[in-house]
């Protein structure tokens, strides 16, 4: 009896490399679908962040017009202008271009220019 008990304390059952080979093999699969997923998300968040950034620029520049009594015309208001007059707040990261600026279209609406990096 005590010979049955030490050898089935001393056998070690471990993962054949058949079991291991497919451990791995399904992880890879999981990877491939969910890496691609995983970046269309963090895409469509930088999207979405960039749009509401630009619609708070127009909404600073249209407080601008009413704050500072003007009428923007073509040449617009640069963001630089709108953070110099505290329209926009200056976080210190640089994800705001001082030379995008806000103009009137020919519709009279107000727009987002880009000035480039």
């Amino acid at each position: 009896m005590r010979n049955k008990i030490r050898q089935m304390m001393k056998k070690e059952d471990g993962f054949t490399l058949v079991e291991l080979l497919a451990v791995i093999v399904i992880l890879g699969i999981i990877l491939a679908i969910a890496i691609p997923a995983v970046s269309g998300v963090i895409s469509n968040a930088d999207e979405r962040a960039t749009a509401r950034e630009t619609e708070l620029i127009v909404d600073a520049a249209r407080l601008y017009e009413t704050g500072e009594n003007v009428t923007l015309g073509t040449d617009g208001v640069t963001v630089e202008t709108l953070v110099d007059r505290g329209y926009l707040e200056d976080r210190g990261d640089e994800t705001l271009n001082v030379n995008d600026k806000v103009i009137r279209n020919s519709d009279g609406d107000l727009e987002f220019q880009s000035g480039g990096n």
